[in-house]
């Protein structure tokens, strides 16, 4: 690897890195509104999704001037691959966080749900902690941190589909409330992707470290052990 393209590389990781440091801040914004009904900080995430857009398109044309002008090889090449998908991924997290800042806007003008049939807080530090550990994972280049991230995600689906149920039978009891809970579960269902798209950011780690594609295989092969 050449005195030029290590430097590249480093530049691909600092700007990723950026960006997973973003995501991450809007991921927290958008919840803390939600737990605390602020409206202005809801915006605020709504408002830097902008700049997490533009990061990610930047980070894009990088990726591709980087195999279009060093042509690099074997693992080289992975990392690069790896760090096209991811960027997508954080991008994406990025717009769930604006959904989830949507929802705060929404629940500022409702009146709280006295009896909630669910932890959502439960689940929100639980996705948190998967976005913090696959970030970190990258740093690092740590597989066994990132097939924790691939573990942690089995709890994260557990609980909505309980929320799921719950809401289910909390509608029945309160059809009054039918609106206030199909939102709640909405915001459920979008920490649920938010987790989805933190597996996906493990599962390229592991691909970067060790060189094995594990999406798709089945959790007996151990990938989630």
């Amino acid at each position: 690897m050449t005195k030029h393209f290590e430097r590249q590389i480093d530049r691909l990781k600092e700007m990723l890195l950026t960006l997973g440091g973003m995501v991450e801040k809007s991921v927290d914004e958008a919840l803390r509104a939600i737990e605390s009904r602020n409206v202005e900080l809801a915006r605020k995430v709504i408002d830097n999704d902008t700049e997490i857009d533009r990061m990610d398109v930047e980070i894009e044309e990088e990726c591709l001037h980087t195999l279009a002008l060093y042509n690099p090889v074997a693992s080289d090449v992975r990392y690069v691959v790896a760090v096209l998908t991811i960027n997508k991924d954080l991008e994406r997290i990025g717009d769930l966080a604006v959904n989830l800042a949507e929802e705060a806007i929404f629940l500022e003008n409702e009146p709280p749900i006295q009896q909630a049939p669910f932890d959502l807080l439960d689940e929100g530090r639980r996705v948190r902690q998967m976005l913090k550990d696959c970030l970190d994972a990258l740093v690092n280049r740590d597989a066994s941190l990132a097939r924790r991230v691939l573990k942690a995600d089995d709890e994260v689906d557990r609980i909505h589909r309980e929320m799921y149920r719950g809401v289910k039978e909390a509608i029945r009891q309160n059809p009054l409330e039918t609106s206030r809970f199909i939102e709640l579960l909405n915001t459920s269902r979008q920490l649920e992707r938010i987790a989805d798209h933190a597996v996906n950011i493990a599962e390229d780690v592991i691909y970067v470290v060790e060189g094995r594609i594990v999406r798709h295989q089945p959790k007996i092969q151990g990938d989630h052990e």
